[in-house]
């Protein structure tokens, strides 16, 4: 099983790294686990004229790495097989997009937990990956 965790590096992100390791362990046929790491570079896009596109990428690479550190680091302890996409953009779009290009069976996104109705007015990433990604999304609070 092809499975893609997005990670943020945050408390919520690391649960959904820990479940898809879990779910891993558990199958009698053991896949590899892509962590993706999305940044939106919209607000960059100013400074970008400053300091180049390639300072930009640097900046990004590097918060990229940084959130996924300790999610690698769960999924070398755990003895899961994975690896990196690192991508910029619309982070719901390219999560879902990453999922389907890759023909993935499952993405895996941590929840924040905050209550529907705030959901519903203002939405959150993981809700947005939901309804426009074709693959499969597990939720995890």
């Amino acid at each position: 099983m092809k499975i893609l965790v997005a990670s943020d590096g945050s408390r919520n992100a690391l649960r959904a790294v820990r479940f898809a390791a879990k779910l891993d362990k558990s199958l009698t046929e053991r896949g590899t686990i892509t962590l993706i790491s999305v940044h939106d570079d919209t607000a960059l896009r100013y400074a970008q004229r400053f300091v180049g596109k390639p300072a930009v990428d640097d900046y990004l690479r590097e918060l990229s790495d940084k959130d996924l550190a300790a999610a690698r680091a769960i999924l070398d302890k755990a003895g899961t097989r994975h690896d990196m996409i690192i991508r910029v953009g619309h982070v719901a779009n390219e999560i879902a997009a990453a999922g389907k290009e890759g023909h993935f069976d499952l993405i895996v996104l941590g929840s924040k937990g905050r209550s529907a109705l705030k959901d519903l007015v203002i939405g959150s990433v993981a809700m947005r990956v939901s309804s426009v990604a074709t693959t499969p999304v597990v939720l995890v609070k």
